[in-house]
């Protein structure tokens, strides 16, 4: 499938739809469904989606990756743990973009980056099968660094920055520690971009948090997802997602 590029300067967002499968799967019925929202998602501009199955399948489930990849036009990216059993369903379905993050199983939600600098060998060869089979491969990771130069050494194609730490701070007032954060992903986009690397980000963005994070230049795209269904609850999904393209075109100065 070919997609088309949006104009330069302009933040792609990415859709996550994990937390429609969480709110059916409490009461073990086939509602809501995440299908339908990803299609909105769509209808209200996002440029991709985001699905993370978990090894537990906690929310998403194999069917829901399956009808994804039948349903939408955009670009499924599909999140997980960097495991034989997932790297045959990537192999299988051959989505657009395969994000590997690290997984526990005690975890609410995903706490941190993937330690690609401490897994080199291992990664490198999980890749490569990947890539040949047209997937592009992106490491969910800190701004560390180590990590970045890792994540070129081993071929990915993109990192996604998580912003959790970031959101955080905001979230808990700590305004200092979060300035200091903030800068200290604008150095990690930069460096991962001088190694060639697109660069992503996400984790805990906000309406209230996003534009500083949307204002990195090399960042090309935000995934965001369980502030969206949250906020879905109060406007609707379209309407929220259109705000959250309005304040990222804002940061750009497209709005």
């Amino acid at each position: 499938m070919t997609h088309a590029l949006r104009a330069p300067g302009k933040l792609r967002l990415g859709v996550n739809i994990d937390h429609v499968a969480t709110v059916r799967n409490a009461r073990g019925s086939a509602w809501p469904d995440p299908l339908r929202a990803a299609l909105l998602a769509e209808t209200a501009g996002a440029d991709g989606i985001t699905a993370h199955l978990r090894e537990d399948r906690r929310h998403i489930r194999d069917g829901d990756i399956d009808a994804l990849m039948a349903g939408i036009s955009i670009p499924l990216n599909f999140e997980c743990a960097a495991t034989a059993e997932m790297q045959a369903l990537a192999l299988r379905l051959k989505p657009h973009a395969v994000c590997l993050v690290p997984e526990k199983r005690e975890e609410r939600t995903t706490e941190g980056g993937l330690d690609v600098a401490g897994d080199v060998p291992r990664l490198t060869d999980y890749l490569a099968p990947l890539r040949d089979a047209g997937c592009r491969v992106s490491m969910f990771i800190s701004h560390d660094p180590r990590q970045i130069e890792a994540s070129a050494r081993i071929g990915a194609a993109v990192v996604e920055l998580h912003t959790g730490l970031y959101s955080d701070l905001l979230a808990e007032g700590h305004a200092e520690l979060a300035d200091r954060e903030l800068a200290a992903l604008r150095k990690g986009a930069e460096l991962a971009a001088s190694l060639g690397l697109e660069v992503h980000a996400g984790h805990g963005l906000t309406y209230d948090n996003v534009e500083p994070i949307a204002a990195i230049p090399e960042l090309v795209e935000l995934n965001i997802g369980h502030f969206l269904i949250g906020e879905a609850i109060f406007r609707g999904l379209g309407p929220a997602i259109e705000e959250m393209r309005r304040r990222m075109d804002m940061a750009r100065g497209l709005a």
